[in-house]
């Protein structure tokens, strides 16, 4: 709080002597002077995190003959050195020496003593500019697309539709061209055989357009693959469920509306933990479960009614999401644990990429990697869930009252509030609880979540629903503070495109 979007609808003449105008509506970012995503009647645009590799590692040679120098493809090159002050309220400057070479700063050192530098693409001047506010008149698929590789933005998943029915992906910032090397591991860079080789041109961009399937999705995760995918890389990419998911909301649709739309966005269903309900009530229905504690029966109730959604009201749902969690800690915590010195390996993961080996060790049972705590496989499922109960009774003792909403409920606070917590019920957003969860379109947590929804066809704004948390106006007394956040919790339509004006504010010269 405030939101980090601001809703912007622009009208303005057109130059070229004609009685027509020009409208954009969609979202800005407070001090940038541009329509991030939305729709201009021809073409309409949104992004979604890439979470591609969009840095390198560079392992610096020192100079043997002076360790104040590096080796670089055009010989020995001093190491720049520069002090820049931390201030520090009350007490003299903290001085911070900052050492850069020509590929980036050292950042550390490796486990050898070698400096470590980070080659980013925003430390480049490339990556800076404000073409983005070209798509504010863009007439159709194709220029969007070339506009949007020639972005200087942070790299995105850039998707874009326009009034003629194409629709089209690419990346929208700039992408490194990679020589010598694909970026996965730390490399030197002395030589010149491993180099960025300046940055791909747009016709080399990977792009996806007017697919057979009638069909675009992304969700942070894995878009395309092959040499496509190559050139974008793996900086953290989401797992493949939520994406999934969408895709097949999708296809399951001959003709979208926009309220079909907008039901995949809050789709909650829980087709990810689906799998793990099954594993868990296996293991309620062993002989190790027979005559134990007598909560399990209780348990088992719960488990087979959650419902199949990650839904406020469902105590199955948190238990089957619990039990997949210290699961995880037992099965995937003992194998690495000597990579830690003893340590636990994983602490508050949610194992992510992790599910792959994770799901093969629980569904195939190999004897050879069982804990030797444990006698059976469904003995260390029913400790798994023990624990996970443990976790849970915490907030009280009724099983049935530890729903998915009591631990999904939104914290959404103001800076100040944080700081000031009585400050809070005039600054923070509500403490609603909260459908929706990892892995699936309608994804959210207490503290995250979608920042905008946008749904709209080009051409058709009226038509179109727009939601986001908090409100227009970032001042807690104004009747906008919270405006429009009921309907982002609930998921209710509301429209794109702004209403009749309340307040006007004239700018005179």
């Amino acid at each position: 709080v405030p939101n980090i979007w601001y809703r912007t609808s622009l009208v303005w003449p057109s130059t070229d002597g004609s009685d027509s105008s020009h409208r954009v509506t969609g979202v800005t970012l407070p001090g940038t002077p541009t329509i991030v995503v939305g729709s201009n009647g021809r073409v309409a645009w949104g992004f979604t995190n890439t979470h591609g590799d969009w840095s390198d590692v560079v392992i610096v040679d020192v100079d043997p003959n002076d360790p104040d120098s590096y080796l670089t493809p055009d010989g020995p090159r001093k190491f720049e050195h520069r002090i820049e002050p931390i201030r520090v309220k009350g007490r003299p400057d903290e001085p911070f020496t900052v050492t850069r070479t020509i590929w980036g700063p050292i950042v550390r050192k490796d486990d050898r003593g070698r400096p470590l530098a980070i080659r980013w693409t925003a430390h480049d001047v490339h990556a800076v500019n404000f073409h983005l506010t070209r798509l504010e008149t863009a007439r159709d698929l194709n220029e969007a697309l070339d506009l949007a590789s020639r972005c200087g933005v942070p790299a995105q998943n850039f998707v874009a539709a326009d009034s003629n029915g194409r629709i089209g992906w690419t990346i929208a910032g700039i992408i490194p061209r990679r020589a010598g090397f694909d970026g996965r591991l730390p490399a030197s860079w002395s030589d010149g055989t491993r180099r960025w080789d300046g940055w791909l041109d747009p016709a080399d961009y990977p792009r996806v357009v007017d697919p057979p399937s009638g069909r675009i999705w992304t969700a942070n995760a894995r878009v395309v693959g092959g040499a496509m995918q190559d050139a974008i890389g793996d900086g953290g990419l989401d797992l493949g469920a939520r994406a999934g998911q969408i895709r097949d909301d999708l296809l399951s649709l001959d003709r979208a509306t926009s309220r079909d739309m907008l039901a995949i966005q809050l789709d909650d269903r829980a087709l990810f933990l689906a799998r793990w309900r099954t594993l868990l009530l296996r293991a309620l229905s062993s002989e190790e479960a027979a005559g134990s504690d007598p909560r399990r029966a209780k348990i088992k109730t719960l488990v087979e009614n959650w419902g199949g959604h990650a839904a406020i009201d469902s105590a199955g749902y948190r238990i089957v999401r619990a039990f997949r969690f210290f699961l995880a800690q037992q099965l995937l915590g003992a194998i690495a644990l000597a990579c830690e010195g003893g340590k636990p390996c994983f602490g508050d993961s949610d194992f992510g990429l992790g599910e792959g080996p994770l799901w093969k060790l629980a569904f195939e049972r190999p004897l050879h990697l069982l804990n030797p705590k444990f006698k059976t496989w469904d003995e260390q499922y029913l400790a798994a869930l023990d624990a996970a109960i443990a976790s849970l009774v915490k907030s009280g003792p009724d099983l049935a009252r530890r729903t998915w909403g009591e631990r999904n409920t939104a914290r959404i606070q103001h800076p100040l509030s944080r700081a000031v917590p009585w400050l809070g019920r005039w600054l923070d957003m509500p403490q609603d609880q909260l459908a929706g969860d990892n892995y699936m379109p309608h994804v959210q947590g207490p503290t995250f979540g979608p920042s905008e929804r946008m749904v709209v066809s080009p051409g058709r704004e009226a038509h179109g629903f727009f939601h986001m948390p908090c409100g227009q106006s970032g001042h807690p007394l104004s009747p906008f503070y919270r405006n429009g956040h009921a309907a982002w919790v609930h998921g209710d339509p509301t429209p794109f495109l702004p209403g009749p004006a309340i307040h006007t504010l004239v700018l005179t010269p």
